[in-house]
């Protein structure tokens, strides 16, 4: 045989074992190793002399929040180093007439691993999860991580060194990335035995699970559009075209899932658990230095906006656990505790693109409507 039909004979044999492989034969090539998370954020208005977004005061009124309260350290994990987070996070405060929260007074706390570099993108994320964990659980302390770059072993040693400190009653992590072959072997990094609850966002490209969404031992946050009445009141609620949502290809189902019954869920987790406003178009106010100090504000989106504001919701009421939210819901009084989100699609995929009544992998078991679950 001449090399060029040798070569031809390989090519085709390597053609068809790649046509043939399940896509979780195609992912068993990814490993932790290459994990790099992002933050699903987008902008909607950038270089405001005004806040434009949602208040606190608004989103309180559409989830039923309670103006003031919180217990306990809210841990926010991110990347690289934000060295205005402290001043920005005031100048929101007073804007909102928030408590100060500082360094200075302790309910502020910074802790750097390594020596982070900046990184705007990331800043602009982590100015929206410490402002807004702040506005919905006041009284709560902030904690926040940076890790020195977003691989995901430097944000597991983020996580790790949050879980140990003191206090701390909820992490929250508005990043994600693909799944993993060696994910299952990671979930201990979230420990369900030191009753602190986990948030992650489920992701911003629509249908399709991620890390660490997908870990059963966290709670996994899709995203809502908002729409409003002309007197400001909640109009509609529906599923939003970016929420991450679907079967992780390695985590099995928890028996939280089990019990409650998920379809088409194949033993596997189901994404995401619950839902939280993340259009864009409906987004939310944030203060971030600039190069203009007088045009900083912006209006920020994304499924990113979840998890710090449910990690909140947690220090609220210290009962938002995956365990409570599926009891929760499966019970006869479920509207008590969720506004189920019936409408709505993040792709073309037929039924695990479509929110529908009861659990869907857009909007999971829907967004909150109390702090007690």
């Amino acid at each position: 045989m001449s090399k060029t039909g040798g070569g031809m004979v390989i090519f085709l044999s390597l053609f068809f074992l790649f046509i043939f492989l399940t896509p979780i034969d195609v992912l068993a090539a990814y490993h932790f190793a290459q994990f790099k998370a992002r933050p699903p954020i987008h902008i909607y208005a950038r270089g405001l002399s005004a806040p434009m977004g949602l208040s606190p005061v608004a989103i309180k009124k559409v989830y039923h929040l309670p103006a003031t309260g919180g217990n306990g350290t809210v841990a926010i994990i991110g990347a690289y180093d934000d060295d205005n987070i402290e001043k920005d996070l005031n100048i929101f405060s007073k804007q909102f007439n928030l408590p100060e929260c500082t360094s200075k007074n302790g309910c502020f706390e910074k802790y750097a691993i390594g020596a982070p570099k900046k990184d705007s993108g990331w800043s602009l994320e982590t100015s929206l999860d410490v402002e807004w964990a702040h506005a919905i659980a006041p009284q709560s302390k902030i904690l926040l991580v940076e890790a020195k770059t977003p691989s995901g072993q430097n944000l597991l040693d983020a996580i790790d060194y949050a879980t140990k400190q003191k206090d701390v009653v909820a992490v929250s992590m508005s990043w994600g990335g693909a799944e993993f072959l060696e994910e299952t072997k990671l979930d201990d990094h979230f420990p369900g035995d030191r009753d602190i609850s986990f948030f992650a966002s489920s992701g911003d490209d629509g249908t399709g699970a991620s890390w660490p969404a997908a870990s059963p031992n966290v709670i996994a946050v899709g995203g809502t559009s908002l729409s409003f009445n002309n007197d400001g009141s909640l109009k509609k609620e529906i599923a939003w075209s970016g929420s991450g949502g679907g079967i992780s290809a390695y985590e099995v189902q928890p028996d939280y899932q089990k019990n409650y019954y998920i379809k088409k869920a194949g033993g596997y987790r189901a994404i995401p658990d619950v839902s939280y406003n993340a259009d864009p178009a409906t987004g939310f106010s944030v203060y971030r230095t600039t190069g203009n100090s007088k045009k900083s504000w912006y209006t920020l989106g994304g499924t990113s906006a979840g998890a710090p504001q449910w990690a909140a919701i947690h220090a609220l009421g210290l009962s938002a656990t995956n365990k409570n939210f599926y009891s929760d819901k499966a019970s006869d009084k479920n509207y008590n505790y969720f506004r189920d989100i019936v409408s709505g699609q993040n792709g073309d995929c037929g039924y695990l693109c479509s929110a529908r009544k009861h659990y869907d992998y857009v909007t999971g078991l829907g967004s909150p409507l109390t702090i007690n679950f």
